[in-house]
Formats: structure tokens, C-alpha cells, sequence
């Protein structure tokens, strides 16, 4: 069913499979879905739920920032309530007001920031207050009624980089009034955000430089891809050798099947043998086999985020034992499918395949059989009718997925990938099929306008005081300006402009973080630890220069 989660970027599930599978986070359908500072008088915040610790606050923002643009049309003089959380414990005067985007999705699953990560972190150390915003389209920042197309059409990156730049102009924050005014106009406002919300703080430096005067772009995919294939390259590299060597050689195989022999009773007979011979397209039923593969984006350096479904995965399809006896039944079919897909059934692939046919059986056939669907109301992307609801409060996967369709792309396909390499998911994952959801939610045939993200500098986005933090080993490398195999500039990283590559990191590593009795000698891991402590350095650095230009234009920054 419908790619539900639909490409979280910045979430710690694949945006990849979110987009296929039915562009869900995790690889499921909807239907599958459904079943140290003194200065405050405050007491330091440990072991606190932050949602009941952290009031939720609103503030009234335009609709329509662009009364000029034809895109907006018709224009809407409205206003809605933009919802924020902040914590002031560590504040003194001249502080810097932090601000992190919560990106694509509510703001309330990153309010954790406000007490360990590198927001809590660039409080303390610049006794600033920390904010978390939410996006609008998402929780509920809301403004329209619903989700149809045609309200849709003021969720635009631009519109949303309005709605942070007037919130920095505007915001009363309540029981500090005694500061006086902590607009942008008076204090320094220094933006972070994580993978879109990453790129989205990059172009908010850009856009209004006189507003904010530094932000923090971490795995910001600064660059909009339509076909963006190469989201696989980094796991390929960076994942174990005989995980992707197996994963190749299986996908080759189904390839061959499903393409290079386009023989229906073979093509069911490989359907059978995964327990899905039900499911009527060759595409969904590849998609389906490429569940295990996008875990690797939920990978964490703290075990208590990360997801271990990644590595479960590749023990299950690299492990010569055979692990789920009830498949042994189908060892001969096992060994028709590999010589029918060009390879020799030795008796340790054979093992494997046997594996792969268990674990899809375990992690999806039996979720679906549970749920007492078909299969193809289980798994396909091609009914039209699961993707027509507009309601916000049940609907919330229209939100991001109107955003690759009409801006973004980031396609994850197999397809894309060139001739001379074997991809890690299935060439039968293709433009026509992960843009589904594109035509059938929102009636939209055409390519994303990538043009409206990329006029903001793609992999050559450069601004003094604007940071970019990546991640070694993270697939969105490719869209971010580290992705040096795929054009972009190496930069020397200094001071005014930051660039920072985490060695072994995965999506946004620097964000999250540890309570101090939490803290060891290994956590977090030293790359992640030195990037925070870079960005501490360089974010006082700004503060410095802050107090500096404030005092030769004659203001008291206190």
C-alpha cells in the first residue's frame, strides 16, 4: 500500500524506501503502518520528559509570504499558529537565541535537543536560549484546513524559510519580557538543523543574512536530485563486503529473472519461493526484497537510537548456515532460481538464498498475513485509491510527499544506476514506478522543479558564518557538499566557514547527544565528540564577532 512515512530525511528511517516502497519510512505500506552554566536560577533539566517539561508556545505567521509569485495563486491573507518550545536556563544578557528546524516532521520529536545534543550544548556555552521550531505542514503548524493539492500549494521551502525569518523578527518569548526585545533586530540568531532541515538552515544564511547571523547545516542536502540512485553508494561502500556482495549477486539474480528471462511461470516461481506469489507487480515485488537494505540510514552512534535492523539483515543473508529450517523445503527451488538467474547453486549461496527467503518472510509476508489483507493490498503502490484522503490529522504523509514531488526528487531508484555497476536494489525500482505517488496524490506528471532548491547554491553553497557538518558514511553524501565523486568542490575549512567531514558518520551524527552520567570514554565516539566541540568553538567565535560589529556600530550587545 501507500509509501506512508513518505522520505524522511532527516528522520532516522531511510527517505529512500519511505519513497518507494511506497516512500515509506522502514519499508512498510500504509496498511502494514496501520496495525552547565550557574547563571539561571532554574534547576539543570536531567531526566525530565521534555514534552512536559518544554510548553508548547505558537506564533501567528502569514500564509502566503509572497503576495508577487503567480506560484501562491490564489493568494491567502490568513495567518496560522507556527509552534515552538524553548528553554532559557542557561540565558544571560547579549546571549544568542538557537534555533533548530525540526524539518518534516513534528517538532515534538526533537524537543530531547533542548536537553542533550548540540543544542543544549551551544546554550550552555554561549548562554543563549535554545528553540526548537516546528515546519509548517507538520504537527501543528497547519495553515489550511487540509492536505488537498491545492492547499498544499504553500508548502514550499521558500514559504517555510519565511515563516523561521519572520519568526526571528517577531517572537515575544513569554516570561522573558523582562530582557526586553530578543528579536533578530536586537540578538544573534544562529540556526542549526539536520539533513532537510540541514539544508534548509544553509539556505536561510543565504536568504536572510541580515536575520540570522550563523547557521549550522548538518548532512543538509543542499543539492535536489530527481533520480537520485546514488543513495546507495555510500552504504555499498561502507557496508560490510560480504553483505554487499550477496546483496548484488541477489539482486542480479532477480534482475535476470524478472528482466532478462520475462518468463511468467518462472517470475511466479520466484515469487513463491518468497512467499509472495500474490503480489502482482514485478516492481512492487522487488521493492519488497529491498527491505533490508534501508536500515542503514537509522544507524546511530548511540545504541539507544540506532536500529540494529540493518546488521540483522546482513547476518541473515550472509550467513552460510541455514537459519530458518522451515525454508528448507525449497533448497531444490533455491537452486533452479539461482541457475534460472545465471549463477552456479553452490551450497553456501544456496544457504543464503534460503536466508533471504526467511527473512522476507519473517519481516514482511507474516506482517501482512497478520494484518489478513491481500498481498497486493499489502504491498502494491498502484491503487489509486489509497492515496486520495486529505485529512491532516490522518493524511500526514501528504506533507513530504508533496515536497519531493514538487521540489526535491531524491528518487531512489535501481534503475539509475549505471551499466557498468550492479546495484544494491533491483532495476525494476525505476522513475516511473517510485513517482507513483506524485501522479496519484497529487495528479502531478511532471519532474520535480529542482531549479526552485538549487538556485540556492547546490553543492557550491558557500556563506560567511554558515557551517556544513557531514557524515563519512551517510547516503545522502551524495546530495550534500561533500559529495566530491559526484562533482563538488573539496574546501579548506576555517573559522568563518566550517566544513566538516565526521569520520565513520552516518545522517546528522552531530545532533543528538549524551546526559553526563551517560558519557564514557567511548560515547560519544571521538569524531562525533570533536565535531561538537569544533562547533562550540566556532559558534563563540561568531558570538565574539557578534559583540564586536555591535559594539563599532555603538549598541550595548548586553
Amino acid at each position: 500500500m501507500l509509501l506512508k512515512a513518505i522520505l524522511s530525511i532527516a528522520l532516522t528511517v531511510s527517505w529512500a524506501h519511505a519513497l518507494r516502497l511506497s516512500v515509506g519510512s522502514g519499508g512498510q505500506t500504509i496498511r502494514a503502518l496501520l496495525d552547565e552554566s550557574t547563571s539561571s536560577p532554574l534547576t539543570k533539566r536531567d531526566d525530565t520528559d521534555p514534552a512536559l517539561l518544554f510548553p508548547a508556545h505558537n506564533l501567528s505567521v502569514p500564509v502566503d509570504h509572497f503576495h508577487n509569485d503567480t506560484l501562491y495563486e490564489p493568494h491567502s491573507n490568513a495567518t496560522f499558529d507556527l509552534r515552538y518550545w524553548f528553554d532559557a536556563t542557561y540565558y544571560r544578557r547579549g546571549g544568542p537565541v538557537i534555533v533548530l528546524q525540526s524539518g518534516e516532521t513534528s517538532g515534538e520529536g526533537r524537543l530531547s535537543f533542548l536537553q542533550k545534543g548540540i543544542l543544549h550544548q551551544l546554550a550552555v556555552a554561549t548562554h543563549g536560549i535554545g528553540v526548537v521550531i516546528e515546519h509548517r505542514y507538520y504537527g501543528t503548524s497547519m495553515p489550511t484546513p487540509d492536505l488537498s493539492t491545492e492547499n498544499l500549494r504553500f508548502l514550499t521551502t521558500a514559504q517555510a524559510l519565511a515563516d523561521e525569518a519572520y519568526f526571528a523578527q517577531h517572537i515575544k518569548f513569554p516570561g522573558l519580557e523582562c530582557y526586553g526585545d530578543l528579536s533578530s533586530n536586537t540578538t544573534a540568531y544562529i540556526g542549526y538543523g539536520g539533513s532537510y532541515a540541514g539544508a534548509f538552515n544553509a539556505f536561510l544564511r543565504v536568504l536572510y543574512p541580515d536575520i540570522f547571523w550563523g547557521t549550522i547545516s548538518s548532512s543538509g542536502v543542499t543539492k535536489a536530485i530527481y533520480d537520485y540512485w546514488e543513495y546507495y553508494s555510500p552504504i555499498a561502500e561502507y557496508m560490510p563486503a560480504a553483505c554487499s556482495t550477496a546483496q548484488k549477486t541477489f539482486t542480479r539474480m532477480v534482475d535476470n529473472i524478472l528482466i532478462g528471462k520475462n518468463d511468467p511461470s518462472l517470475t511466479h516461481s520466484l515469487k513463491s519461493a518468497f512467499g509472495l506469489p500474490n503480489v502482482t507487480h514485478n516492481d512492487d515485488f522487488a521493492n519488497i526484497l529491498s527491505s533490508g537494505i534501508s536500515g542503514w540510514q537509522s544507524l546511530n552512534w548511540d545504541p539507544s537510537l540506532s536500529s540494529p535492523s540493518f546488521y540483522r539483515f546482513c547476518d541473515n543473508l550472509t550467513s552460510t548456515t541455514l537459519l530458518y529450517p522451515g525454508t528448507a523445503y525449497l533448497r531444490s527451488s533455491a537452486e533452479d532460481l539461482l541457475t534460472a538467474g545465471n549463477f552456479t547453486p553452490t551450497h553456501d549461496l544456496t544457504a543464503q538464498l534460503l536466508n533471504y527467503i526467511g527473512y522476507i518472510n519473517l519481516t514482511q509476508v507474516s506482517r501482512c498475513t497478520h494484518l489478513n489483507y491481500t498481498q497486493d493490498e499489502c504491498f502494491t503502490t498502484r491503487d489509486p485509491t489509497q492515496y486520495q484522503g486529505t485529512s491532516w490529522a490522518s493524511q500526514t504523509w501528504r506533507s513530504w510527499a508533496y515536497q519531493y514531488c514538487t521540489e526535491w526528487g531524491y528518487l531512489q531508484t535501481g534503475s539509475g544506476v549505471p551499466a557498468d555497476q550492479d546495484p544494491l536494489i533491483s532495476r525494476t525500482i525505476t522513475l516511473e514506478y517510485t513517482s507513483l505517488v506524485c501522479h496519484y496524490a497529487f495528479n502531478r506528471t511532471t519532474p520535480p522543479d529542482t531549479d526552485r532548491i538549487n538556485q540556492y547554491g547546490g553543492y557550491d553553497i558557500s556563506y560567511p558564518r554558515l557551517a556544513l557538518v557531514d557524515g563519512e558514511q551517510d547516503p545522502w553524501k551524495p546530495a550534500t557538499p561533500h559529495a566530491f565523486a559526484q562533482g563538488a568542490k573539496d574546501r579548506v575549512s576555517t573559522t568563518s566557514e566550517p566544513f566538516i567531514l565526521i569520520e565513520g558518520g552516518v545522517h546528522h551524527w552531530d545532533e543528538n547527544g549524551l546526559w553526563p552520567n551517560e558519557t564514557t570514554a567511548d560515547l560519544p565516539p571521538a569524531p562525533v565528540r570533536e565535531a561538537q566541540e569544533q562547533e562550540v568553538e566556532f559558534v563563540k567565535a561568531w558570538m565574539r564577532e557578534w559583540r564586536e560589529s555591535c559594539a563599532e556600530m555603538g549598541r550595548w550587545w548586553w
